[in-house]
């Protein structure tokens, strides 16, 4: 192969709409998209979360083990020192549950805090800042 690759999109799957998507809209920053037949996708940058949630039929193209709620571990990269990270988080009154701390991401070494989605994801801002 000669071109590099990036990801598109993965799946995450919610128990409630409403609820994750002001979430992942407030909290996390996404665009909240409407993509149709009842279902969501979030957009972050050129990344996408296409979104499983109740009342939407995803067919059969999904894993053996399809996505549920509060199984997916994610990380998002925060444009900024992470102690603002922390700030926003607090601001929105969501806990940290670990960190800061030092990782190592796509971006080589970097600082994180964790959180959880209201399903019970865990989440990961990540600062290479």
């Amino acid at each position: 192969m000669s071109k590099a690759l990036r990801l598109d999109h993965c799946v995450i799957a919610v128990s409630d709409w409403e609820t994750s998507n002001a979430f992942y809209r407030d909290v996390v920053g996404a665009e909240i998209l409407d993509v149709g037949a009842g279902r969501f996708a979030y957009r972050l940058g050129d990344t996408q979360l296409n979104v499983h949630g109740p009342g939407v039929d995803v067919g059969s193209l999904v894993g053996r083990r399809p996505v549920r709620p509060g199984n997916s571990d994610l990380c998002f990269v925060w444009a900024g020192p992470v102690e603002d990270a922390v700030a926003h988080l607090g601001n929105q009154g969501v806990t940290v549950e670990s960190g800061p701390m030092d990782t190592f991401g796509a971006g080589g070494p970097g600082t994180s805090v964790y959180f959880r989605d209201p399903d019970g994801s865990l989440l990961e801002f990540i600062s290479y800042g």
